[in-house]
């Protein structure tokens, strides 16, 4: 597989290989990723799943979302770093945490979400696409012309 980029938890113990660059970034502001990042919002990297793989032992949980979605959030069981998420809406997609990227500048965030739960000590980049819950149905396009402005 020819890499575009690789990533790891923190002991190393779980290994991701991504034959593609994301598809879209996003800050997320939603309260279980501010809990399970430890701080104000985590960036996800939005990637086809069969174009990244992952080695090594994970640990799944599984929540209902507001949408009524489940998101299942993987980490290392060793380290506890978060690897990445999956969302029961979009099976097609990987979620990479951008934290675990070993090659952290070619993560660019385009778009944030769930604006309205961002504490004030984080603060939203102006300079981005928000929305303040989940982006409605259609708002690729709003995402991208934003990326490319």
């Amino acid at each position: 597989m020819e890499t575009a980029f690789t990533g790891s938890c923190l002991c190393g113990n779980v290994q991701l290989k991504s034959k593609v660059m994301p598809q879209i970034t996003a800050h997320c502001h939603c309260d279980d990723c501010r809990k399970s990042s430890g701080t104000g919002h985590c960036t996800h990297a939005a990637l086809p799943k069969e174009a990244v793989e992952v080695t090594g032992e994970l640990t799944r949980y599984a929540k209902p979302v507001d949408s009524g979605n489940v998101v299942t959030r993987c980490f290392c069981p060793t380290c506890g770093s978060a690897v990445y998420s999956l969302n029961s809406s979009m099976s097609e997609l990987i979620f990479v945490r951008a934290s675990t990227v070993d090659q952290p500048e070619i993560i660019e965030a385009q778009v944030t979400v769930y604006a309205s739960r961002a504490p004030s000590w984080d603060e939203i980049d102006k300079t981005l696409p928000a929305f303040p819950e989940m982006p409605p149905q259609g708002a690729e396009k709003i995402i991208e012309e934003g990326a490319s402005s």
